[in-house]
């Protein structure tokens, strides 16, 4: 799809517009003519040189160990993304998805799909024996997830660090992650109470999936049931997969009419082959961008304006008025996608951070426990 210049002209004016409302500023609002990637930390108390006499070694240790997992298995680092955005996404970039204890947000119904965790033990552990009690497990999946993103294919961006760990993690938390159905103003309402922007909405619609407890049974159309399981969707949407569980409202909604929820236009072959492949195997998986699933690009979007995003909440980043504009600048100039991805992955790590000498966090020696359990 072609862009005019009127629309180049009004998406420039509608950025405007959206900086102000959600009053981040232009220094904070990366435009899509420069996209300028972040120069200094947004915390006084984050550096981009904090280890470099602590834990000089530390992103040579971090790129190693991720070499040694990805080699194993690829899907990992989708997984990194995705357990990196649940973190950040409920109380902040504290570290507290990790903590392993009844009650914790690691032991909640939405978590439960989540990968990674024993890879960032053993990032951790190794780091340990280099620079004892002076990483925290929070920097460690942040700069994981960065690693994990260039190892894909994907863009490098610098972390700066200084970030605690938290010492409290809460299950209930994680009821305000984002479920893969909600309408374009509940993500814009929850991207603002984060301090997140339409831009940011777009580019990292890719980093969380819909939370499940339903399966359906194999039966006629008419007579879909739900037998209670989960589903599972490691990563990106990019380079990512679900399980057949988590889209038959999408896949099936269309023909009996259930749910009550909207169900954006799906293109008929793709839809006759999803149809065809989880009609009987709930457990089956999927993957979330059907035409380039194991590459780092945006092919994603560009399935959008063919009608082929697999969850409701993708097909329509492309049909509403507030997010199209931006998904067809994608479309149109790849390269965009890239250099923005690295902005709002910047932007979301240093959400509601644990820094300096004054905050309640601690650097945890053993990413699972608090150091008082320990």
């Amino acid at each position: 799809m072609k862009i005019s210049i009127p629309s180049i002209f009004l998406l420039a004016v509608h950025f405007s517009i959206v900086c102000a409302a959600w009053g981040q500023g232009e220094q904070d609002f990366p435009t899509f003519t420069t996209l300028p990637l972040p120069q200094t930390p947004p915390f006084d108390l984050l550096s981009f040189d904090y280890y470099h006499q602590r834990c000089p070694q530390l992103e040579q240790i971090i790129h190693k160990k991720l070499e040694q997992w990805i080699a194993k298995d690829h899907t990992i680092a989708a997984s990194l993304l995705r357990l990196h955005f649940h973190d950040c996404f409920v109380t902040g970039c504290d570290g507290s998805i990790l903590l392993n204890h009844e009650g914790s947000e690691r032991r909640a119904e939405e978590s439960k799909t989540l990968r990674g965790f024993q890879v960032i033990d053993d990032i951790k552990a190794e780091v340990e024996k280099s620079c004892p009690a002076t990483v925290s497990c929070t920097d460690i999946l942040t700069a994981a997830t960065r690693d994990a993103t260039v190892l894909l294919g994907g863009p490098y961006w610098r972390v700066p660090y200084g970030r605690k760990d938290s010492r409290t993690s809460d299950e209930k938390d994680a009821q305000m992650l984002p479920t893969g159905h909600e309408s374009v103003t509940t993500l814009l309402e929850l991207f603002q109470s984060k301090g997140l922007n339409l831009v940011d909405l777009v580019v990292l619609s890719g980093t969380f999936c819909p939370n499940s407890n339903t399966l359906f049974s194999c039966h006629s159309l008419d007579e879909l049931t739900p037998d209670g399981a989960t589903f599972v969707c490691p990563g990106a949407h990019t380079i990512g997969r679900t399980s057949c569980s988590a889209i038959q409202q999408r896949v099936y909604q269309g023909l009996n009419g259930t749910w009550g929820m909207p169900n954006p236009p799906i293109d008929a072959r793709y839809l006759d082959y999803l149809q065809r492949k989880c009609r009987c195997a709930a457990d089956e998986y999927v993957d979330l961008d059907a035409a380039t699933p194991t590459t780092f690009d945006s092919q994603f979007y560009a399935n959008l304006e063919r009608k082929m995003g697999l969850l409701s909440s993708d097909q329509t980043l492309y049909s509403d008025s507030r997010t199209s504009p931006i998904v067809n600048a994608l479309i149109q100039t790849p390269s965009l996608f890239r250099h923005q991805f690295a902005v709002s992955m910047v932007r979301l790590a240093n959400i509601q951070i644990l820094s300096g000498p004054h905050e309640a966090g601690e650097i945890r020696t053993n990413c699972n426990f608090v150091n008082s359990y320990q």
